[in-house]
């Protein structure tokens, strides 16, 4: 998934294969990838307990949806049909078909950072910490193209050793952010298992754009030594961890503020920059020129937001706005 610009959601490298038999129909094959590249979208900017909320949507909705797609690769192999494609959806057809189920999308933007994984083993009177706790082992084991967090996970080296074992007893209250800004960020995961027989609660510990939670959880009967256990027990973190970085990106399409905005039309030049700004910003839902004279051009701007983000992400382009009148003056 790449991150969304302008007017489309862009899925790369969809990747199916079939056997090349007597009925082999190419169609069919692309249609698989329209539906697969669609769910992967859903995947990657919808919460996790709003995806059942889209299985009813049929080859013919997906397909009024996408702009363009492209065959990128194709080949036979012992009789395998291979295919590689690109699909670009339209972003306001998403929105709108979401929208209609109550779902509020999040824009697809992947991040960095620092995960720890602890496990304190309350049975062997022990603290599991890197190498020898299993699911810091089993983490980057089975990555999907779907998610949005790459996760950083320190390396086992004596200082962080020492840091967590001399702190193991407030573990709970401890401040991380020394270890993630090893690794130049300053957003972390702390996962806290305490395991006592064959139940296990968590504590997680989620700092991301400044803002902490903490979220705890049971899981009764759960063996570790277990390998399919210890997997789904990780999928389930991603998921959670997933949807918290969700929130965070989350565009709400019903709200629709709109604005509008005059800029002097002397200069071409700045005018064409400013509508490809526009045009590049993710939370407009759409935007046009309603009138000019001879000095001005006079925008309608409708924004998914509200005003102070519209003026934030508009700054960040080094724009600044009179915002004393009704229409704006750049």
């Amino acid at each position: 998934t790449e991150t969304s610009r302008a007017k489309t959601f862009s899925i790369n490298d969809v990747e199916l294969s079939t056997p090349f038999k007597i009925n082999f129909d190419k169609n069919k094959i692309i249609d698989k990838g329209f539906i697969q590249a669609f769910n992967q979208l859903i995947l990657s900017t919808v919460q996790s307990k709003d995806h059942n909320k889209l299985k009813q949507i049929t080859l013919n909705q997906i397909k009024s949806m996408i702009d363009t797609f492209s065959i990128k690769e194709e080949k036979f192999v012992n009789e395998i049909y291979h295919i590689k494609m690109n699909v670009s959806f339209n972003k306001k057809s998403i929105f709108d078909i979401l929208e209609s189920q109550n779902i509020f999308p999040s824009l697809p933007i992947k991040k960095n950072i620092v995960f720890v994984p602890i496990i304190i083993d309350d049975e062997k009177i022990e603290t599991q910490l890197f190498n020898e706790n299993i699911i810091y082992k089993n983490w980057n084991q089975n990555i999907k193209n779907f998610h949005l967090l790459n996760y950083i996970l320190p390396t086992a080296d004596i200082e962080d050793y020492n840091f967590l074992k001399k702190n193991i007893t407030n573990i709970e209250n401890l401040d991380f952010s020394k270890l993630a800004i090893k690794y130049n960020l300053q957003d972390y995961i702390i996962s806290i298992i305490f395991k006592k027989n064959k139940n296990i609660k968590l504590l997680n510990q989620i700092n991301i754009n400044s803002k902490k939670d903490l979220t705890k959880m049971d899981i009764k009967n759960i063996n570790l030594e277990k390998p399919n256990e210890v997997k789904k027990l990780i999928e389930n973190l991603k998921t959670i961890f997933e949807d918290r970085w969700k929130q965070e990106n989350e565009i709400n399409t019903s709200i629709k503020l709109l604005l509008t905005i005059s800029i002097e039309n002397i200069n071409n030049l700045r005018i064409k920059e400013f509508e490809q700004n526009l045009d590049n910003l993710d939370l407009i839902n759409d935007f046009y020129i309603y009138k000019f004279d001879n000095k001005n051009n006079f925008y309608k701007i409708v924004f998914n937001g509200s005003r102070n983000k519209f003026l934030q992400a508009m700054k960040n382009l080094n724009y600044e706005f009179e915002t004393i009148k009704k229409i704006w003056i750049v």
